[in-house]
C-alpha cells in the first residue's frame, strides 16, 4: 500500500493521528463496560460454557445440557473461568472478546500489507464497532465465536507466508474451543498442504479425545449434542438461526426442500471456492477470498448459524477493500450489510425473534457476492505495462516494444 497515491487509498494508509485512536479507545472501553454492566459470567454465551465447567467439576456431565454444543476440549478451556469471582469474570471476558476481535482486525490488516498505524486501521475498526452490528452483539454475548474472529486471520496470515503447519495449529487450536473453522480444513486440500491439514485435523482430536476421558460422560458429545445439531429441534435456538435450513421454513417451506435448497447452495459457494483457488494468483487476497467462500458456504446449510458467524468473514474481507479487485471494492457487498445497520428499525422485523431474517439476507449476499466476483474475477491477472526506462540517444524515456516484454 502506498501513502502517495492520489486518490483515497492514498489517504487512508497515511498516519493516524492520536485522535482517531482516542475514539477507538472510548468506542471499544463504552462497549465493555456497557456489557460489564448489564451480564453476568461474561455474557449468556459464555455463561453457557462455565455453567458446563461447574457441572463437570462437581461431578456431572457437561452435555446435561442440550445448549452446550462444544468439544470436550471446551470444558477444560473453560475450566479455570469456574474458579473466578463472577464480577470479575463479568469484566475480563468482554475485555477478552474485544481482544479478539481487535486482534483479528490487526492480522486481517497485516494479511492485505495495509500499515497498522494507517487512517484505515483506525477508521475500519470504528466502522465495524459502531456500523455492525454483530460486532457489539458478540460482545455482549460473551460467544467463544471470538476465538475463530482471531483464529482464521492469523492462520490466513501464517498461510501467506508459507507457514501452513503453523497455520493449520491455529485453526486447530480455535476448532478445540468451537468448531466453527472446520471448513477451512478444505482451503487445505485446494492447496495440497498436507501437513497442515493433519495438525489441523489433529490438534482438536488429540485435545477432545484427551478432555473426554476426564469426562463422566466421555461420548457426550456423540450421543447427545451431534444430534440436536443434527434434528434442529430446539424451538427457541430456531428463532436466531440465519442458515437456509432455519429461516426457509419459517416462511413456509417445508423442512426437506429448504434443506435440499441448503445443501445445493453450499455446493455451489464451495464449487466457486474451488475455481476462485484455481483462477486466483498466489497473492494474499486469494488465500481470503478462497477461505471466505467455504466459510460462507458451510454458514447456509450449518444449524447453528447465528449474525455474530460473519465475524470470522466481514472484517478480513473489509481489510483489502484497498486493493484493486476487491470484494469489498464491489457495491453489492455494501448493501448485503444494510441489514446490519444498529438502530434501524424494518417493517415486520422489529421483534428480535425476526432478526434472523434480516441476517439472513446479509448472510445470503454476502455469499452470492463472494462467489460471483471469484467466479468473474479469479482469473489471471495481466500483468501492468512496463514502467518507461531513460533513452540512451536521449532524456524522453522509452518503453520497451511488445516482444521484448514477455507473456
Amino acid at each position: 500500500m502506498s501513502e502517495h497515491k492520489s486518490d483515497i487509498s492514498g489517504w487512508l494508509v497515511r498516519r493516524a493521528t492520536w485522535h482517531l485512536w482516542a475514539v477507538l479507545g472510548v468506542l471499544l472501553g463504552a462497549l465493555v463496560m456497557r456489557t460489564a454492566r448489564v451480564t453476568s459470567d461474561g455474557g449468556m454465551d459464555n455463561a453457557i460454557v462455565v455453567r458446563a465447567a461447574r457441572v463437570w467439576l462437581g461431578g456431572g456431565s457437561p452435555y446435561d445440557d442440550p445448549h452446550f454444543l462444544y468439544l470436550p476440549s471446551a470444558v477444560l478451556a473453560a475450566a479455570p473461568q469456574a474458579l473466578i469471582p463472577r464480577g470479575l469474570l463479568g469484566v475480563l471476558v468482554p475485555v477478552v472478546v474485544t481482544g479478539c476481535l481487535v486482534g483479528g482486525w490487526v492480522c486481517a490488516l497485516r494479511v492485505h500489507g495495509v500499515p497498522l498505524r494507517s487512517r484505515f486501521a483506525a477508521l475500519g475498526l470504528i466502522g465495524l464497532a459502531v456500523g455492525f452490528a454483530p460486532f457489539a452483539h458478540l460482545v455482549l454475548l460473551g460467544n467463544w465465536t471470538a476465538t475463530a474472529v482471531l483464529a482464521l486471520p492469523l492462520g490466513l496470515l501464517l498461510a501467506a507466508r508459507g507457514r501452513w503447519v503453523a497455520a493449520g495449529a491455529v485453526i486447530g487450536a480455535a476448532i478445540a474451543l468451537k468448531p466453527l473453522l472446520a471448513p477451512v480444513g478444505l482451503l487445505f486440500v485446494f492447496a495440497r498442504q498436507w501437513r497442515g491439514l493433519g495438525v489441523m485435523v489433529g490438534v482438536p482430536v488429540v485435545a477432545s479425545v484427551g478432555a473426554a476421558l476426564l469426562l463422566p460422560d466421555p461420548a457426550g458429545f456423540f450421543t447427545r449434542t451431534l444430534p440436536f445439531l443434527l434434528g434442529g429441534d430446539d424451538g427457541f435456538v430456531r428463532l436466531y438461526e440465519a442458515s437456509l435450513v432455519a429461516v426457509l421454513p419459517r416462511v413456509g417451506v417445508p423442512g426437506a426442500v429448504a434443506g435440499g435448497i441448503g445443501l445445493v447452495a453450499a455446493g455451489v459457494g464451495a464449487g466457486c471456492a474451488y475455481g476462485r483457488w484455481r483462477r486466483g494468483d498466489e497473492g494474499a487476497r486469494r488465500l481470503v477470498e478462497t477461505a471466505a467462500g467455504l466459510m460462507l458456504s458451510a454458514f447456509l446449510v450449518s444449524r447453528p448459524s447465528y449474525d455474530h458467524y460473519l465475524l470470522a468473514v466481514v472484517p478480513l474481507l473489509v481489510a483489502g477493500v484497498l486493493s484493486e479487485g476487491a470484494v469489498a471494492r464491489g457495491v453489492w457487498f455494501w448493501v448485503s450489510l444494510v441489514p446490519q445497520l444498529p438502530g434501524v428499525t424494518w417493517p415486520y422485523l422489529e421483534a428480535v425473534q425476526r432478526r434472523a431474517f434480516r441476517d439472513a439476507v446479509t448472510l445470503c449476499g454476502v455469499a452470492v457476492t463472494v462467489a460471483v466476483r471469484g467466479v468473474r474475477s479469479g482469473g489471471d491477472v495481466s500483468p501492468p505495462p512496463p514502467l518507461p526506462v531513460p533513452s540512451s540517444r536521449g532524456s524522453t524515456p522509452s518503453t520497451p516494444p511488445a516482444s521484448s516484454r514477455g507473456t
